[in-house]
């Protein structure tokens, strides 16, 4: 009787193996035609005997499945059922597909990136790019730049604490995006450029086009990284928070330039600017050759009515960069700023001629300083303000030659 039942028993494994096997290869066959729907029929039909299926037999599935997934668009499943065959092979060391499913796993990671690339940079769907960016890295943990994509994005999409929860995972990494990028000069045009990566430099030099390799180093993230988690944190009402998360990176590197910097910054979401002022004086004592920490003390002081301070620094600014145009239109509108006060007066001296004909002479002497500085903002960098600020000015001066120049370029800008 035993033995009656134990061939019965192997009779109904050898029919179970069959309809395996017979469901598999209706898989394979409408998987080779893309007709997803049948392949998917036919391995839902056996993904109950899962458990009690042949090592080859489960291998063959894992690998139909994840293809089947891959055709059907549905990228995340498909990593996943091929990262579940590569388990598996691992496990009973007889990898039947792995080797073959390798590039078809790396075809669908470029999938996702090459999504998740075009939601952030066309359709500026930032959500959605934040859960590609985030599943690339995930099928692909050594590409950490993907994670620092997902965060980025999910801090556009206001979505802080998935962005926050990002960033964090960034730190314990140690992330810092620092990469190597290669250069070389066009001997055509002179002009240095940036051409990818190092064979394609290599190349272009030994084609005679480019000239004069060179490797740059990108700047870290790191201050970057602490600085989105303490604006995230402002925005999120959490401002002690926020202090803390900036204060504690610059405890481990306290002459980080870009830390001081990024500091300073949240100071400025915090309105408190004498914090901001501090650290740009202690961002100058460790580069104070920078003329944009200069022209940042200026706009300081400016905004906090120290007028002849700003004048100062803004001069500084210019004097370590000549074509900084920003210092240039700035420290004439700091030097304006004085007019109020000459109006004000003049406005009380309507009946008083001479205190008034006094004070309109100081007003114009005013305009004569502020002149050269405007002057030459719009010559390093024309704008509609540069014109109609000089146009203003040359027409109280009685500069009718230069204004006359001026005015049908003022009118072409606003597009009369």
């Amino acid at each position: 009787m035993k033995k009656q039942i134990l061939a019965l028993a192997v009779g109904f494994m050898s029919v179970v193996t069959f309809a395996q096997k017979k469901e598999l290869r209706a898989a394979e066959k409408a998987l080779s035609k893309s007709d997803y729907k049948t392949a998917m029929a036919s391995l839902e039909s056996v993904k109950g005997m899962l458990a009690d299926m042949e090592e080859k037999y489960k291998s063959q599935y894992y690998f139909l499945n994840a293809q089947v997934l891959s055709g059907k668009n549905d990228l995340q499943g498909a990593a996943e059922a091929f990262n579940q065959l590569f388990d598996y092979e691992k496990q009973t060391g007889k990898k039947r597909y792995s080797k073959e499913a390798e590039p078809m796993l790396m075809s669908v990671i470029q999938k996702v990136s090459q999504r998740a690339i075009n939601l952030y940079n066309n359709d500026k769907d930032f959500k959605n790019a934040a859960k590609d960016f985030y599943l690339t890295y995930k099928l692909s943990p050594k590409d950490t730049s993907f994670l620092y994509n997902a965060a980025v994005s999910a801090s556009l999409a206001k979505e802080y604490d998935t962005s926050l929860e990002y960033y964090k995972e960034l730190q314990k990494l140690g992330y810092t995006g620092i990469t190597t990028e290669y250069y070389a000069t066009n001997k055509e045009t002179g002009v240095v450029e940036n051409l990818g990566t190092k064979d394609q430099r290599d190349f272009m030099i030994k084609s005679g086009q480019f000239m004069k390799p060179e490797d740059k180093s990108t700047e870290s993230k790191q201050g970057d990284i602490i600085k989105n988690i303490g604006y995230i944190y402002i925005s999120q009402g959490k401002t002690q928070e926020a202090i803390s998360a900036i204060t504690e990176a610059r405890k481990t590197n306290p002459k980080d330039l870009n830390l001081i910097l990024n500091e300073a910054q949240l100071y400025i979401k915090l309105e408190k600017m004498d914090k901001f002022a501090q650290l740009m004086k202690e961002a100058i004592e460790l580069d104070p050759n920078n003329p944009t920490l200069f022209f940042n003390l200026g706009v300081v002081n400016q905004n906090e009515n120290k007028t002849e301070k700003a004048i100062g620094y803004y001069k500084k600014a210019i004097e370590l960069k000549p074509d900084y145009g920003d210092a240039y239109m700035n420290l004439a509108v700091a030097i304006l700023s004085g007019e109020k006060a000459i109006v004000d007066e003049m406005n009380k001296n309507l009946s008083n001629f001479k205190k008034y004909e006094e004070l309109e002479e100081k007003q114009k002497a005013l305009y004569r300083r502020a002149l050269p500085y405007l002057e030459k903002a719009d010559e390093i960098k024309r704008s509609e303000d540069t014109v109609k600020s000089l146009l203003n000015i040359y027409d109280i001066l009685l500069m009718e030659e230069k204004a006359d120049k001026l005015r049908p370029i003022y009118k072409k800008m606003r597009g009369q």
